[in-house]
């Protein structure tokens, strides 16, 4: 474990445009082409895309049709969850050499905690990196900062296939003009809200007391008055249990029918089953779930106790969703499964 009176030094590796990027190592004759994974039907989306696709303003949960529009010659692939998977671990093994207090986030990025650790965290990344690069034919880029808040918002400064530091001396002079919708939680309504207040940067923010911010934003507030200050006390949790396992996709175009939505509901279900089949099928499911994100950004979810990814209940727990909505438009859809506790689950097989 980490020796809490050192600094932590903690990385935030993250794959650079990770599907695609596969894909054009396979095919090296899409070198330099805009490619893109993702449904080809019509109301399919676009999973990633690489930085060709971006210079037209292709991005991901894109509609395939409007990335189409905008590049008329992008490359379309579909989507080869199991190479992914495949090369994801061969990444994780990486990381494993040099520390393993790793918390995936994803297929393509995790935190590691690398503060036992006597080499400089921008040396270990860049080592991390250059092993990526040699051992699997991609590129990362890496975010090194003192807690995983700065380290997550650093990973993005100089991407692609860059690293960048934020040391512990360097954190309020970081952070003074950074805009409030980098800040981890905040999305597009919370930074409205923030601007409204006339708050648009972590400088102006730090102005504001804790009391103000609890008593306009909630207990999200007290979360507020800490990251813009950059305190972030999180772990990284490499051994956390998953309670659950799931999938959203926000939509460009909101949904304006339950047909719609239904239709959809099905490739999220599969990747789901896919996710659960290869990864998770030593956990022993007790509930299905489905959100439902409303125009005006309200939520709903729906549950209801089950053992099985069961399609015919999804939809009928997505039914139920919208039908909380009063005619609303949807902007995101999430299917999950809630797992039972490990304990809960041996005590339950105990009385068989």
């Amino acid at each position: 474990m980490p020796d809490s009176s050192q600094p932590r030094k903690i990385l935030h590796i993250d794959m650079d445009c990770f599907y695609a990027a596969i894909e054009i190592r396979e095919r090296p004759e899409l070198a330099g082409k805009p490619v893109a994974v993702g449904g080809s039907s019509g109301r399919g989306v676009l999973t990633t895309c690489n930085y060709e696709a971006r210079k037209y303003g292709c991005r991901s949960a894109m509609p395939a049709f409007k990335a189409r529009a905008l590049c008329p010659q992008l490359i379309l692939l579909p989507v080869r969850f199991d190479l992914y998977r495949r090369e994801s671990q061969r990444i994780r093994e990486i990381f494993a050499r040099y520390t393993d207090q790793i918390e995936p986030l994803s297929l393509d990025e995790a935190y590691l905690d690398v503060s036992h650790l006597d080499s400089e965290g921008a040396s270990i990344a860049w080592d991390i990196r250059e092993h990526i690069r040699t051992e699997t034919g991609l590129t990362a880029s890496a975010g090194i900062g003192p807690n995983k808040f700065l380290a997550k918002i650093a990973s993005d400064w100089h991407k692609p296939d860059g690293q960048f530091e934020v040391c512990p001396g360097e954190v309020e002079a970081f952070l003074t003009d950074l805009p409030v919708e980098k800040i981890w939680g905040v999305g597009r309504r919370t930074a409205s809200r923030l601007h409204e207040a006339g708050i648009k940067t972590c400088g102006t923010m730090r102005e504001r007391s804790e009391v103000e911010l609890v008593r306009r934003f909630g207990k999200f507030g007290r979360s507020l008055y800490r990251l813009c200050r950059g305190i972030d006390d999180r772990p990284v949790e490499s051994h956390r249990e998953r309670k659950s396992l799931g999938n959203e996709r926000t939509f460009r175009e909101n949904l304006t029918s339950v047909e719609e939505g239904l239709e959809r509901l099905g490739p999220l279900l599969s990747e789901l089953a896919e996710d659960y089949a290869s990864r998770h099928r030593d956990r022993i499911i007790r509930e299905c779930v489905v959100k439902v994100k409303f125009e005006d950004f309200q939520v709903t979810t729906t549950q209801r106790t089950s053992d099985r990814i069961d399609p015919d209940l999804m939809r009928e727990l997505l039914a139920e969703g919208w039908s909380r909505g009063s005619g609303k438009s949807v902007r995101l859809l999430g299917v999950a499964v809630r797992f039972r506790d490990t304990d809960e689950a041996a005590e339950q097989l105990e009385m068989f």
